[in-house]
Parts: structure tokens; C-alpha cells; sequence
């Protein structure tokens, strides 16, 4: 199975020798991907809609592992024990509807539990839903796919509360990723959001200021 730069990306942050389960796993390349390498023992693939669920069945048995892969109809990990899966990618959906899968499934926050996180859009809400409920985002890194840049958090439950710099929801871990991808992604992430604030500055002049702000700290971090 070859994967997408975006699924490499996901894959490389799973850790050796656990059970993992992929939430949204559409036709299962990672899953067979993991499991093929001898980089996970077993995997779950859960997707919301029949259609993803059978192009994936047929994939696995392609591919021969239909006795470690399972599939799973279901919204998020509603069909996911604690016990099934070590490490739990979510992938390939937006920042809130990860959150909101997260905060469904309490056994997550477990010190043994390891998240991958990449989210699409609104990466910023995840990081601030994330450090607000006890998980720590110990890494990111960039990938590029089709032109388009993502970042990939690789996530842990410890229940501490930190202090973190301002705006640090806007760029988390990713001014220490040593990927030359790192600096491009703040980069275009500061010109998004003057650009969205010079279209709102007269609508919205207070929103518009916290834009600018938040420009300026991602300027600064890809100056050091």
C-alpha cells in the first residue's frame, strides 16, 4: 500500500507494536498500510458511511488481512473499547469535528493512549480544546500533499494544567518542528489572516486587531 505525502505524514507519528484505530479510515490505506509493515499488530478502520466501509472491506481482503484488520459502521469511536486500540488517528476532517469525537470518548484520557491528530481546517480550535482538557501535544510536523500544507499533532493525555504563550493555539509545536515545510506553514497561515482581517476591518474592527496580533506572533516565530 502506498500512501499519500498526508497519510505518510499520519503513519509516521504511530508508535511500533500497538493496536491502533483509524477514525474516518475512508477506503483503509492506513490501516493496511500499519499493518502490512509490521508497524502495528492489529487495527480497527471506522467510517460513518456504507460506502467507505465497503470499498475498505474489499481493500483488506486485497491486501489479505481481513483476520487484523476489523471495520467498524459508526460515528467516531462509538464502536471503539479502550481495549481495541492503543493509538487513535483522526485524519482527513476538520479541527472542531475532532474535538467533538474526542470529547465523546472519555477513555481517551489515559496517560497510556497516544493521539495522531490532522486536522483540515481550524487546527487552532483543536489545540485550544486540547490544552484546555488535560492533553499535551508533545510534537507536530508539516506535510505537503497537492500543493496544500498540514500539520500532524502527536497527542497525549496527562490531565496537567500549563501555561501556554499567547496565541500558541494559532502554531503549537510546529516553530519546533525541524521540517523546512514548518517555517512556509506559519508563513502562509500570518498572510491568511491579514488578508481575512483587511476584509473585515470595517465589520468587525476588534476581530480584525486580534488578526493582526496573532500575524505578528507568527511573523516573529518565523524571524528566530
Amino acid at each position: 500500500m502506498k500512501l499519500s505525502p498526508r497519510l505518510k505524514a499520519a503513519a509516521d507519528e504511530v508508535r511500533c507494536g500497538k493496536k491502533i484505530a483509524d477514525i474516518g479510515t475512508d477506503h483503509a490505506h492506513l490501516p493496511i498500510y500499519l499493518v502490512e509493515n509490521g508497524i502495528c499488530t492489529s487495527a480497527i478502520g471506522s467510517d460513518l458511511r456504507e460506502g467507505p466501509i465497503a470499498n475498505a472491506k474489499i481493500n483488506i481482503a486485497n491486501a489479505g488481512l481481513s483476520d487484523r484488520i476489523q471495520l467498524r459502521l459508526a460515528s467516531g469511536l462509538d464502536k471503539v473499547s479502550p481495549d481495541e486500540a492503543d493509538d487513535i488517528i483522526i485524519a482527513g476532517m476538520g479541527g472542531i469535528l475532532i474535538s467533538e469525537l474526542i470529547e465523546k470518548a472519555d477513555w481517551l484520557k489515559d496517560k497510556e493512549k497516544h493521539l495522531v491528530l490532522q486536522p483540515q481546517s481550524h487546527a487552532e480550535i483543536l489545540r485550544s480544546y486540547l490544552i484546555q482538557n488535560g492533553y499535551r501535544i508533545e510534537k507536530e510536523n508539516v506535510c505537503e500533499d497537492a500543493g496544500r500544507l498540514y500539520c500532524v499533532m502527536s497527542v497525549y493525555y496527562d490531565g496537567e494544567e500549563r501555561t501556554y504563550p499567547a496565541n500558541y493555539e494559532y502554531y503549537g509545536e510546529i516553530p519546533a518542528c525541524k521540517s523546512p515545510l514548518a517555517k512556509e506553514y506559519l508563513i502562509r497561515l500570518s498572510d491568511r489572516y491579514i488578508r481575512d482581517a483587511g476584509n473585515m476591518r470595517c465589520a468587525d474592527p476588534k476581530r480584525a486587531e486580534e488578526l493582526y496580533s496573532i500575524a505578528d506572533t507568527l511573523n516573529r516565530l518565523t524571524a528566530k
